[in-house]
């Protein structure tokens, strides 16, 4: 079977499947911070085509601020601080997967802003449909607390985070099989699950030696 219908199958089996709890967490976003249950952001995607990409929201309305959330964001609600801790927020992504802009598994979508496209790597990751989660989410699924370390997270996220992500996307599209994205499913989930109870080296499909 393709690989797109696949997903997109397994994308529609999963919103049923689901559906009390989307619903249940629609009514925490609205009874703990109000309208609107969605927040829709522009991300790229396949061929640098730009797309919405939907979560459930998490952040107060109309609070500007950086493009980077760091962990201890004041913008975040407080049933925010629970959604993200347990990646609850991306699972509307589920219907970004039927509509045909991304896959279950593949190179996180980015922001305009971070992709350059005169550079190779984004031209060899832009070629794939982008995934709800990838080998570089797993290693870096505490990344708001990495960022809140620094003095400058938006500089050392470009310089220093992307990069490594970017590598670990291309490490993983030159192994990719369905063994491999059912791999990362797996792992995705028991970090979902446990957030911050498991060893990066016990869940990353691909460690940074594996993209060098």
């Amino acid at each position: 079977m393709d690989r797109q219908i696949l997903d997109r199958c397994l994308a529609v089996l999963a919103l049923l499947v689901l559906s009390p709890l989307l619903l249940l967490i629609g009514a925490a976003v609205v009874l703990d911070s109000g309208w609107p249950v969605f927040f829709g952001h522009n991300r790229v995607g396949c061929h640098g085509k730009l797309f919405r990409l939907l979560k459930f929201r998490t952040m107060r309305q109309g609070q500007a601020g950086p493009s980077i959330t760091t962990s201890g964001d004041s913008r975040i609600t407080r049933s925010g601080k629970f959604l993200r801790k347990f990646k609850l927020d991306e699972l509307p992504q589920f219907w970004n997967v039927v509509r045909g802009e991304m896959s279950l598994v593949g190179p996180r979508p980015e922001v305009p802003e971070f992709v350059d496209m005169n550079n190779p790597m984004w031209n060899s990751i832009l070629k794939f449909r982008p995934g709800i989660t990838d080998p570089a989410s797993i290693t870096y699924r505490n990344e708001e607390l990495l960022l809140a370390t620094s003095s400058d997270p938006i500089r050392f996220y470009e310089e220093s985070v992307l990069p490594a992500k970017l590598a670990l996307n291309l490490a993983y599209l030159r192994k990719r099989s369905l063994w491999l994205d059912l791999k990362v499913i797996g792992q995705t989930a028991q970090c979902a699950i446990f957030p911050g109870d498991i060893p990066i080296k016990e869940t990353g499909v691909f460690t940074r030696k594996d993209s060098e």
